[in-house]
């Protein structure tokens, strides 16, 4: 993921969610767009026939699929996403997703307040 994300927290801005991407012919590529306290956005391109591994994390999640289609297991049930459909996660859900062509997400994560 790189280091700084495309928009800055204490100021308005716009970035660009499509466009070339580099270096994805043959994997995954994220890019941080909004790092703040309880809330990150990440943009993501698969390679068709990438995969991510199953895996948990303490945020909810929202899963906007940009362009292309995947295959997302969400606790041992596979759906097919497509472009234009918007997955919800509850936390700690384990997760993983196959690209079943090119394929843009745009991940929202907000994570629980602190005690």
């Amino acid at each position: 993921m790189s280091a700084a994300a495309l928009l800055a927290t204490d100021a308005a801005g716009v970035c660009p969610l499509s466009g070339p991407t580099k270096n994805v012919a043959h994997g995954i590529v994220s890019q941080a767009i909004l790092t703040a306290p309880g809330l990150r956005v990440t943009l993501f391109h698969f390679a068709a026939g990438q995969e991510l591994s199953e895996h948990t994390t303490p945020a909810r999640a929202l899963i906007q699929v940009l362009a292309g289609s995947c295959d997302f297991n969400l606790n041992g049930e596979t759906r097919r996403l497509n472009a234009g459909d918007l997955l919800h996660m509850p936390p700690k859900l384990p997760h993983s997703v196959r690209a079943t062509t090119d394929l843009t997400l745009l991940i929202t994560q907000a994570a629980p307040p602190k005690a």
